[in-house]
This record gives structure tokens, C-alpha cells and sequence, in this order.
């Protein structure tokens, strides 16, 4: 049996703290490599003992196969409803077990074929959102309760997911368990490969067409493994691309460089996918390169490197990328984030600590320090108030204050006329009717001119309101 972490036992008291005050669909948030599996699959053996039907939602085979291992880690032997996995008789293999871990994508066509659940537990909630397979699923079993795990609790659209879960529970932040020892901290460069302001967002991130277009060139390519053979040491890490081919076509032109590489995507045999992932592990494959299958539930710590050539509007697929090479291993101090994208100057570096809210809004977050300072030299990605470069020891140059400028001359002796005329134009800023301004118009001086005076200022408020007013009415 595992022995929970302080923090999991504290986050599980807290989802039965929720339930128990009448929440019906809870969201617990926890950095990607904290360890949610864990604490949900602890759920779910304890749901178990009691007699109670759990089901484990989860969008991919690879995210099936290590919940499956959790719950076999609390001695839960898990129905399991997914293609590749046997059936009798026209259902899903029975056991005595009342878990069950489903892919939502065959489980949504075979509604009918299980039980209906007390507790519904969703992996990686950020996918749950109204009308898709996620929310189907929960409208089935709709006397069940849910109970939604993730790490970025918002869509990739920035939506928050307020429409899905009524109450946000909130696990340590990525600093703290930095200083747990359960992360390990990142190394960032942001070498200065593309330029992606050109690029146009649709559905809340980057057209794939025009990333692809943008980033799959032999020479974009050729500057990120240069790039990883001087600040990768050679270590094992993951490459994140925009699409397919073009993981396709990186992973060639590394292993042109002499840089085992090998691309991964959806369509790849299940079980080539398993042994390339073993040999990634075993060292025998240096590199994996894929579009969207290590972005999520990709669990290999021994990744030490990120090479990002994928550029993203979405800060939660961001956080999500960065958590795969977060989790700690044998020698691994620190893991490198190659960023040629910039995903890090739009979102900040990876280990700060980020706050989170439950709505149905865009959520924009408020971080206490934006953005990244970058040396000039080395291009290692620092926090923008650091005075050297943590890398190479490189000293930022320290921009003067922005200050009143100074000049040469005598003093001016401020005379009673001046202070008239000061005192005058605050009069004028407080005047709330164009009479007034008239009269104050008059006692400037300005005679026949004053009704004249009085409505280009009149106007010009307007103006600046966007709601001019008629002059004839203005005059009444």
C-alpha cells in the first residue's frame, strides 16, 4: 500500500470536506508531477471498501494504463473500458472490483454497458466543457457526483471551469513543491529563433496552419539542435512540435545530426508507442518528438530536456508541457526548457506561483511579476527583477529612472498674475455648464470671444466622451 504525501491526505480531507457540505462536483488543482493520480486513485480504493461504484474518466490509452497502475498499487483491480482491452460477451470484462477506468471516447458510444456510478472521478477536468464527450457522460450518470482533478483548471480557450465544478480546492503551488523535493526547478533559454506576433489565434490559440508554416524549416530546425547539443548535455528530453509532420520531420533532421529522435502521434501503433517509450527510458532513444501526446499524462522522469518549437496562446498547455519534465529522478537537479517560441516571455517562467479562480470567464490572471529577463549572451530566461543572469553571470544593465529633466537657468520669480491664471484653469477643469464656462471665459479676457472659447472646450469634453452634444441645445 502507498503512503499518501501530507499535502495528499490534506487534499483528500478537503474533497470529503466538500462533498460533505453539499458540493456535487468539486475541482481539486495540483501542479503536473505533484501527484493527482495518486490521491484520486486513494479515493477511489476508499470508495471501493464501501461498497460504492466509482468511475475514472480519462482521454487517452496512456493515461488509462497508468491509472490502472495506481489502483493495482492500492490492490484495486479496475474493470477497464477502452479499445484493446478484452470484453465478454458483448461487455466490458467483469471483476469483483466496482472501479472502473474508461477512455471517455469509447466509453461515450457504450453508455448503456456500465452501471451507473455513485462517483464519477475526471482526469485532467480542464477537457470538461458543455456539449463535448466529458459533459455527456456526466449528464448519463447524472445522481452521481464528480469530482474533477487537473493541474491548469481552464479550457484551452482560457474559460474558466465554473459551468462544470461548483467549488475549487487548491493542492501546494509549483514553488512549494520545489522546496518539497517533489519538483525539480527549471533551467530556461529562449534563444531568439522565430518571431510569432504575426501569428492569428482561432478558438483561443495559434492556427495550427500557420504555426506549422512557421516553424517546420530546416533552419528553425537546424538553431534548435544546435541549441540542444550546447545546453542539453546530451540528456534525454522531449520535443514539442506543432503538428504531425512536423514532428515528423524534426525527428529526422536530429537524427541527421546524429541525435536519436523519434516521432510519436495518435495514429502510431499502440504498441510501437509502448516500446519507444521504453526504449526513451531504457536510453536507447535520446529524443521523442510529438504534437499533442506528451502535453498531458505523459509520466517519464527521466526527461531532463524540453525543446519547445510549438508556439501556444494557451498558458494551461503551457504549465502542462513544463510538467513533464518537472518530476524528479536519479542526478536530475534541475531540467532545461529550450523555449524558441517564446511560450515563456507570454507566460512567465514555469516554477512561479500562479493563482487560480473558478469561473466561467476568460480567466486573466494577475501574476505578481510578468514576464522574463533574458541575457543578451547566453539567452537563459531569469526573472525580470534579476540584476545578473543565473547562468553564464552576466550583469543586466541597470536602466535609469525616468525623471524630470533638468536645465540650466535661473529661477523665475512665480508673480500674482501666474497664480490668477493657475488658479483660473483648475476653476475651469471643476465648471460642469457651458454658462459657466462662458462667464469664466469673460473673466479671462477673451470679450466677444468668451461663448466661443467656452464651446471648443465644451466640444473637446465631448469629444473625449464620445457623445457630442447639439450646440443649439447645448446653448439653452
Amino acid at each position: 500500500m502507498i503512503v499518501l504525501r501530507p499535502y495528499q491526505v490534506d487534499g483528500e480531507n478537503k474533497i470529503r470536506q466538500a462533498f460533505a457540505e453539499g458540493s456535487r462536483a468539486p475541482l481539486y488543482v495540483l501542479p503536473t508531477g505533484g501527484g493527482k493520480t495518486i490521491l484520486f486513485a486513494s479515493i477511489a480504493h476508499s470508495a471501493d471498501r464501501r461498497g460504492k461504484r466509482v468511475l475514472i474518466l480519462a482521454h487517452r490509452v496512456e493515461l488509462v494504463d497508468q491509472i490502472v497502475d495506481a489502483l493495482r498499487r492500492f490492490d484495486v483491480n479496475p474493470d477497464i473500458i477502452a479499445v484493446g482491452y478484452q470484453r465478454s460477451k458483448g461487455r466490458y470484462r467483469a471483476t469483483d472490483s466496482a472501479v472502473a477506468v474508461a477512455s471517455v471516447q469509447t466509453l461515450v458510444r457504450r453508455l448503456d454497458s456500465y452501471p451507473a456510478p455513485t462517483l464519477i472521478i475526471c482526469d485532467e477536468a480542464h477537457h470538461c466543457a458543455a456539449g463535448n464527450s466529458w459533459s455527456t457522460v456526466i449528464r448519463h450518470y447524472r445522481d452521481a457526483k464528480t469530482l474533477g482533478v487537473t493541474a491548469t483548471p481552464a479550457r484551452l480557450d482560457g474559460h474558466g471551469l465554473a459551468a462544470s465544478f461548483d467549488r475549487l480546492i487548491c493542492g501546494p503551488n509549483v514553488p512549494e513543491l520545489i522546496a518539497l523535493g517533489f519538483l525539480v526547478r527549471p533551467r530556461v533559454f529562449v534563444p531568439p529563433t522565430v518571431d510569432t506576433s504575426g501569428l492569428h489565434i482561432r478558438m483561443g490559440e495559434y492556427r495550427t496552419d500557420e504555426a506549422e508554416a512557421l516553424m517546420d524549416a530546416p533552419a528553425i530546425t537546424g538553431d534548435a539542435l544546435s541549441h540542444y547539443l550546447k545546453h542539453g548535455n546530451n540528456q534525454p528530453g522531449l520535443i514539442f512540435c506543432t503538428s504531425v509532420q512536423h514532428a515528423h520531420n524534426v525527428a529526422q533532421q536530429f537524427r541527421n545530426g546524429g541525435v536519436v529522435a523519434v516521432a510519436l502521434d495518435g495514429g502510431t501503433d499502440r504498441e510501437v508507442r509502448r516500446m519507444a517509450v521504453q526504449e526513451f527510458r531504457d536510453g536507447k532513444i535520446k529524443l521523442l518528438a510529438s504534437c499533442d501526446l506528451f502535453s498531458e499524462g505523459f509520466d517519464v522522469p527521466g526527461a531532463h530536456v524540453g525543446i519547445m518549437l510549438r508556439p501556444t496562446a494557451s498558458e494551461g498547455l503551457f504549465l502542462q508541457q513544463c510538467g513533464r519534465l518537472a518530476r524528479p529522478a536519479p542526478s536530475k537537479e534541475y531540467y532545461t526548457l529550450l523555449d524558441h517560441v517564446g511560450n515563456t516571455q507570454r507566460f512567465g517562467l514555469p516554477d512561479e506561483a500562479r493563482e487560480w479562480k473558478l469561473t466561467t470567464e476568460i480567466i486573466h490572471r494577475k501574476k505578481t511579476v510578468a514576464g522574463v529577463r533574458v541575457c543578451p549572451k547566453c539567452f537563459a530566461a531569469s526573472p525580470p527583477r534579476a540584476k545578473t543572469c543565473g547562468d553564464c553571470g552576466h550583469v543586466f544593465p541597470i536602466a535609469p529612472r525616468q525623471e524630470l529633466e533638468e536645465r540650466d537657468g535661473e529661477l523665475i520669480e512665480l508673480t500674482a498674475d501666474q497664480i490668477a491664471r493657475r488658479r483660473l484653469r483648475q476653476e475651469q477643469g471643476q465648471i460642469k455648464e457651458l454658462q459657466e464656462l462662458i462667464a469664466l471665459g469673460r473673466r479671462k479676457g477673451y470679450g466677444d470671444k468668451a461663448e466661443a472659447w467656452a464651446l471648443h472646450v465644451w466640444h473637446g469634453r465631448a469629444a473625449k466622451k464620445r457623445k457630442p452634444p447639439d450646440k443649439q441645445q447645448a446653448l439653452i
